[in-house]
């Protein structure tokens, strides 16, 4: 497995402005969607948009304590989680209450990433799939996992504001 998975989705962009916009790209995509267009899968054993939008929080989480426990333990070892049982309890959240929830960790994430210096950018953790890697890797993953996200929310939406085909 590489380090950083989405990194093709970041395409040599820099992953701080992409994390500054994710959350209001995600409010304006959803904003005038149905329940029903916002809990309907596009296709079989694909998540919605409020599954996708919960999986973005549950990482988001996940991405603070990485960043956080990086720095502050001398080479840490970050553990991995398996979004697909975590991805079978999403039926009992909402899109507001998990976009909230999202936006909030973000803040605080990037609030987090203005402390970060560039030897602190360089600082080395390990994932125990994907190897050693940096500081700056993880927050990479981060730009790279919301584009991915977004892509396929920006699919969902436009599908669903074109309709039915007749």
């Amino acid at each position: 497995m590489e380090l950083n998975p989405y990194a093709i989705f970041l395409n040599g962009q820099e992953p701080i402005p992409v994390l500054t916009t994710t959350a209001e790209r995600i409010r304006s995509l959803t904003a005038n969607l149905s329940g029903a267009q916002i809990n309907t899968p596009p296709a079989p054993g694909k998540w919605n948009i409020c599954e996708i939008v919960a999986h973005l929080a549950d990482c988001e989480l996940v991405f603070s304590f990485r960043l956080r426990q990086t720095l502050a333990e001398e080479h840490a070892l970050i553990q991995p989680f398996d979004q697909e049982a975590w991805a079978r309890r999403y039926s009992a959240y909402q899109l507001e209450p998990g976009l909230a929830l999202f936006q909030a960790a973000r803040n605080w994430n990037l609030l987090f990433l203005t402390t970060v210096s560039q030897d602190d950018r360089h600082r080395p953790t390990t994932h125990p799939e994907r190897g050693t890697m940096t500081l700056w890797t993880i927050v990479e993953t981060m730009a790279g996992h919301d584009i991915n996200h977004l892509q396929q929310l920006e699919k969902i939406t436009a599908n669903t504001a074109e309709g039915p085909r007749h």
